[in-house]
């Protein structure tokens, strides 16, 4: 093990027990602190902002725990890919026998191949925030050509994934998510993409108010399968 890595501390907090977080598997969440963007319509700006309160040696010892209860874990955030512990952490988890499902917005291409190449996840959530000419606004990012290398890579790779897009009316439209569509159709992604609605708190990373109204599902593009959550 890498020095002191028992005792670093980058895991927010946990979900103790989810059915609906990673499909088919009983899992728990694992929420790390710290991202490498600033979405506008992040719910959970206390995590992106805040720091780790449980030691990787206290999660391992959690996981141990639920052996047999459990068949799974989700790295979710915050950013799990930005966390320098991952691979080593993913590598601890796959002994104690747990299937990985890793929650990220892809800008990490390179960890993320890594991860794969040692078979140390087994499924992934792609957040496509928004179209490029958006990108920026919402995520105060810049880098969004890393996103479109790790979308390319699971493609190709056929690795088991599934893209994302949360929605907010007042910052993508019908037009935005068929550009979404659109791109992912061309880069012959043969998934499902689900829409998620805004999930409205009061501490979001800026001030917005209730998403004012729903898409128009009858004007979204059906060039590949969309399903809606929430």
């Amino acid at each position: 093990m890498k020095k002191n890595f028992l005792a670093r501390k980058n895991i927010f907090d946990i979900t103790k027990f989810t059915t609906v977080d990673y499909p088919n598997h009983l899992a728990c969440i694992a929420w790390f602190a710290k991202c490498n963007m600033r979405c506008s319509y992040c719910y959970n700006s206390d995590i992106v902002h805040g720091e780790g309160t449980l030691s990787n040696e206290e999660f391992l010892n959690f996981l141990k725990s639920r052996k047999g209860k459990l068949d799974a874990v989700v790295l979710s955030g915050g950013e799990c890919t930005i966390n320098p512990d991952i691979l080593e952490l993913c590598e601890e988890i796959k002994e104690l026998d747990f299937k990985i499902k890793i929650d990220t917005n892809g800008l990490n291409p390179d960890i993320i191949k890594e991860l794969i190449e040692f078979n140390l996840l087994d499924f992934i959530a792609l957040d496509y925030k928004a179209p490029i000419d958006k990108f920026k606004l919402i995520t105060k990012n810049s880098q969004i050509e890393n996103f479109y290398k790790t979308l390319d890579m699971l493609i190709e790779k056929n690795f088991p994934f599934e893209t994302r897009t949360t929605v907010h009316s007042d910052i993508l439209d019908e037009n935005d998510i068929n550009t979404i569509i659109n791109d992912l159709n061309k880069r012959k992604y043969n998934g499902t993409h689900f829409i998620q609605n805004y999930l409205h708190v009061d501490e979001v990373m800026e001030k917005l108010h209730s998403s004012p109204r729903l898409l128009n599902k009858k004007l979204i593009s059906n060039q590949i399968p969309v399903e809606y959550r929430n």
